[in-house]
């Protein structure tokens, strides 16, 4: 059987090509440039279609010549009408061209066969491109980020060799864990010594909480805030202490030192303005929050 060359991958069905406009133009036995009456022709068409897009571009021949012989001029049929349009009507990025030689489906009459058929998209239809080319856009599907299973306590082997259990809040972990870019989170009842930024023991399991969300979450990275409550400076820096105090503890347990920042604003971002007016306003300024990053 005679084969088919092609310029480029084969793309359209026929299916597709049907539902194309098209137009023809026909060249003299053995030639493969349009003779000047039927170059006219071509000219004046792409005058008067200037806003259309071009899909495709097909050649043909007789059946007068040798295989090869006719395959090589149907091409080079193709490639003359693609040099005479281009730059000149639109053009689509996955254009295609298709040399079929004789390879199709032969009319009586020769001077009907040796031709170039132009598919293309008329300028009123172009919003319906896709459709009419059969092309289907692939939808993106984004699935729900499924909830992650958290321990509901830990036990902590303390330097004595005892064991000490804490309960795990779940609900704010499965919280810190969805949290998108550029949220807050306040971490409740992580408490401190007394003018210091020594973490009290009964605070641990706060701490253990965001370690197994970072453990688990290797894409999370967070900025570690302190904040104080009562008095309007900071003279020891103790914000930022405590901030740090957080962060050293998850980056002593594995937690790479890109992924956790920290800082301390003293009182300068407080909740309720000084002087607090009760404990529950100082204690509701005495905070740590977490800024999610990254996530």
């Amino acid at each position: 059987m005679k084969s088919i060359f092609s310029l480029f991958s084969l793309f359209f069905s026929i299916l597709v090509l049907q539902a194309q406009e098209q137009v023809s133009y026909y060249f003299d036995s053995n030639k493969s440039e349009l003779k000047k009456t039927e170059f006219q022709k071509l000219n004046d068409w792409i005058e008067t279609n200037k806003d259309i897009k071009i899909v495709a571009i097909n050649g043909f021949t007789d059946e007068d010549g040798t295989i090869g012989f006719n395959d090589t001029l149907a091409q080079k049929r193709v490639d003359f009408i693609y040099k005479s349009i281009k730059d000149k009507v639109k053009i689509r990025e996955d254009f295609k061209t298709r040399s079929f030689g004789e390879l199709h489906s032969q009319s009586e009459k020769k001077a009907e066969n040796r031709k170039v058929t132009i598919y293309y998209i008329e300028a009123k239809d172009l919003a319906r491109e896709d459709e009419i080319l059969g092309i289907k856009k692939e939808e993106t599907v984004i699935l729900p980020k499924q909830k992650k299973q958290f321990p509901q306590s830990i036990i902590i082997q303390n330097p004595n060799g005892t064991e000490s259990e804490f309960s795990l809040n779940v609900e704010f972990m499965q919280k810190i864990d969805e949290a998108q870019p550029g949220e807050k989170l306040k971490i409740d009842n992580l408490n401190f010594q007394i003018n210091t930024f020594i973490i009290v023991n009964e605070s641990r399991g706060k701490l253990y909480e965001l370690l197994i969300v970072m453990q688990q979450n290797p894409e999370l990275k967070i900025d570690i805030q302190g904040h104080l409550c009562c008095m309007p400076t900071d003279r020891t820096n103790l914000s930022t202490q405590r901030a740090k105090a957080v962060s050293q503890f998850l980056r002593m347990n594995g937690i790479e030192n890109s992924r956790v920042t920290y800082q301390g604003f003293g009182s300068s971002n407080p909740i309720y303005p000084l002087p607090e007016k009760n404990e529950e306003e100082r204690a509701a300024n005495r905070r740590v929050e977490i800024l999610i990053i990254q996530n």
